[in-house]
């Protein structure tokens, strides 16, 4: 769930980034309105979405890793398993908190607005009702009601509605209802109240355009610019003066109308959904045919170092890697992996000492084992786990740790078949030096080979196991 989550507000953020540098200076305003509705329901979606036919470009042969040893018995496993439901039920029980908050700071906003209606004149209007109210500059619009203050002048007034009937003909409150209701759900994203403030800048676009049309500009100006209206600080109203939007509004009744040519910026929405719709369907495969034994949430911390993995495989069996590549890889490599967990080395050569597990032709022997390429990756896996297991000593974790303890370990077997390059992140440095002793003592292998030559293979284990309070 946390991962979806994070994949939405990803989303949303490249969404709202290729509105801010392309679309919102334009004046397509209804095309940037169906953006702006579209582009959060797109976010949600998308994360859930994996196509088959991209997934299948990544061999499955490409996604062998090592499972993630559970050290204790059945019972401790489920213990684990319980651990992270408690989490997300505590996490669950925030966001419900947060929720319950947020609705009520809308129910406040609507009271609030109903009571100022009811302070007012109601008079019926065709197509609208207006409420005028006593000794205030306000103006603004909610729904089919148009509240307007008593102080106003009559020659404001006539600008004033004129604006602010644009907003009822066109629905607009239901727009920014709808974004409330986002951030009712998602109250803890701060990108769900910038869609809804770039929603109310382009609605306030929307009314003036249509306006001009029936009063002319000069006018409209002094409308605006004469005199400051007060207004409800409520986040669902279209109000007709805003400090902070009044300079934006004059500016764009000031440019001239947008090219038709100008709305392949629109296309730029190809690139974007389809970048989205890779790495869902990418990431996705891990958690399909991830780890035979649970992972207990392992997958999403290397999930990165993962997928740089299964791209240099995919790029080794194409052809094989220039040494500016390989140099950029790396690069990428040591700036996107958790710290403490050693990258791909190279030689002086700039050739890459460690071949990839999907790649290789045979992969490193485990003493004992024998048979095909899958059969040795299968034994080596059970071996390793075994003998973690094993060896792994859960006492030399301090007294001030407790619940689930979660270590990834990253080494690799080299030409002469030994471990070597043992990093490890851990909570403790305890539980960190602990995974490094028993992983660097598993026996000596047969190397790898590659080309019939002995080459150095990269690992990554997770380590999991749970200490009781």
């Amino acid at each position: 769930m946390i991962h979806y989550i994070l994949q939405v507000v990803a989303f949303q953020l490249l969404f709202l980034v290729a509105y801010d540098l392309f679309l919102k200076k334009e004046t397509f305003h209804n095309l940037n309105r169906w953006y702006l509705l579209g582009t959060p329901i797109a976010s949600f979606i998308l994360p859930l979405i994996s196509v088959s036919s991209i997934r299948e470009q990544i061999p499955t042969a490409y996604v062998v890793e090592l499972p993630a040893v559970i050290i204790g018995d059945v019972t401790s496993a489920n213990g684990l398993a319980n651990t992270f439901a408690s989490g997300y039920l505590d996490l669950f029980l925030f966001w419900k908190i947060g929720a319950a908050i947020a609705l009520c700071l809308f129910i406040i906003k609507l009271v609030k607005l109903f009571k100022l209606r009811s302070q007012g004149v109601v008079s019926k209007m065709d197509g609208f009702q207006l409420v005028e109210l006593h000794n205030s500059t306000t103006a603004f619009s909610f729904l089919k009601t148009i509240y307007l203050g008593s102080n106003i002048s009559e020659v404001q007034k006539e600008s004033i509605l004129l604006h602010e009937l644009e907003h009822v003909k066109g629905n607009h409150s239901l727009d920014l209802l709808y974004f409330e209701i986002i951030k009712i759900i998602f109250w803890f994203n701060p990108l769900s109240y910038t869609y809804q403030s770039r929603m109310r800048t382009l609605q306030e676009f929307i009314a003036d355009e249509k306006v001009i049309t029936i009063q002319s500009k000069s006018q409209y100006y002094q409308s605006l610019l004469s005199q400051v209206f007060g207004t409800e600080n409520i986040s669902f109203i279209n109000t007709f003066f805003n400090h902070s939007l009044i300079k934006k509004r004059i500016i764009m009744l000031q440019k001239s109308k947008s090219k038709n040519i100008v709305q392949l910026k629109y296309l730029v929405l190809i690139p974007l959904v389809f970048g989205m719709l890779i790495y869902t369907s990418c990431s996705g495969q891990s958690s399909e045919e991830g780890y035979n034994t649970a992972n207990f949430g392992s997958e999403s911390n290397s999930e990165i170092i993962q997928n740089i993995d299964r791209l240099t495989e995919s790029i080794a069996k194409n052809g094989g890697l220039t040494a500016e590549e390989e140099r950029a890889l790396a690069a990428f490599t040591v700036l996107t992996s958790p710290q403490g967990v050693d990258h791909p080395d190279f030689d002086s050569d700039n050739e890459f000492l460690e071949i990839p597990f999907g790649v290789i032709e045979k992969v490193p022997t485990y003493p004992g084992c024998s048979g095909t390429n899958e059969e040795l990756k299968s034994c080596i896996q059970k071996n390793i786990m075994s003998f973690v297991v094993k060896n792994y000593n859960v006492d030399v974790a301090p007294k001030e740790l407790s619940g689930l303890q979660q270590i990834y370990v990253q080494f690799k077997i080299d030409a002469q078949g030994q471990v070597s390059n043992v990093k490890a992140r851990a909570p403790h440095s305890s539980l960190k030096e602990e995974a490094i002793r028993v992983v660097s003592s598993l026996p000596t292998m047969q190397a790898g080979e590659q080309s019939g030559k002995k080459v150095s293979v990269l690992y990554s284990l997770p380590i999991n196991f749970k200490i009781e309070e």
